[in-house]
């Protein structure tokens, strides 16, 4: 058995519990599907929650990784996020496969370790000292993060990551303009020509996006919508 054979049974695997689910999809179909004997799929996979286990495995490395780093920058919140919404991109198509019938949590393990870094995800978002309310908020500033992805996983990844964080931002930075009698204060979501230009000879200059969008007196958010192929 070679490992081709082992990416041709995760390559329909996906395709499978995407298309039909993973509860409604067999090991015997997998193996048609493949051109391989049922025997030859067990011989990788002993059962579909290790198939479930071998898909997830590089979307919980980079989430692990992700916030791992996230802890350690200097603004862990805008970290997190910013990190969540790339791994998501990246493994899009495996967490839309979720949405049918919530096939990752087949697996013991891929619940566990996805769990855990939500869990710390949060703590980085809320911030170590934040009561009930602040932790709240944080949760769901990470989940408005998913959703967009999953439900537009075929948009362009660099206008969807914008219009996520854009999203994010006023969820933080304060309300649409129509609702600012209530006191509160957003940064602006739209940039001028004039400003556009500035943002770009800043980025070429070798400013950080988070550096621009302070100094222009917008958000972070702004700066990526406006700036397609800022990283």
């Amino acid at each position: 058995m070679t490992d081709d054979t082992r990416a041709k049974i995760l390559d329909a695997a996906l395709e499978e519990f995407s298309e039909r689910g993973f509860h409604a999809t067999s090991i015997r179909e997998l193996a048609e599907r493949v051109g391989v004997t049922k025997t030859a799929v067990l011989y990788h996979f002993p059962g579909k929650a290790d198939i479930v286990t071998a898909l997830a495995e590089p979307l919980l490395d980079d989430l692990e990784a992700t916030m791992a780093k996230a802890a350690e920058a200097p603004d862990p919140r805008m970290a997190a996020i910013e990190g969540l919404v790339d791994v998501w991109l990246g493994h899009r198509y495996l967490l839309r496969m979720n949405l049918r019938d919530l096939g990752l949590t087949a697996s013991t393990t891929v619940f566990t370790r996805f769990r855990d870094s939500m869990l710390k995800a949060n703590v980085l978002v809320a911030g170590p000292d934040a009561d009930l309310a602040g932790r709240v908020r944080a949760a769901q500033a990470i989940a408005m993060l998913s959703d967009p992805v999953v439900l537009f996983a075929d948009a362009p990844a660099d206008e969807l990551r914008a219009a996520v964080l854009d999203g994010v931002d006023r969820l933080f930075g304060g309300p649409e303009p129509e609702v600012k009698s209530r006191g509160r204060r957003g940064r602006p979501t739209v940039m001028s020509p004039e400003t556009i230009e500035a943002a770009q000879r800043l980025y070429e200059a070798g400013h950080a996006p988070s550096d621009i969008a302070t100094a222009l007196g917008v958000s972070r958010a702004t700066i990526y919508r406006h700036l397609p192929g800022v990283e």
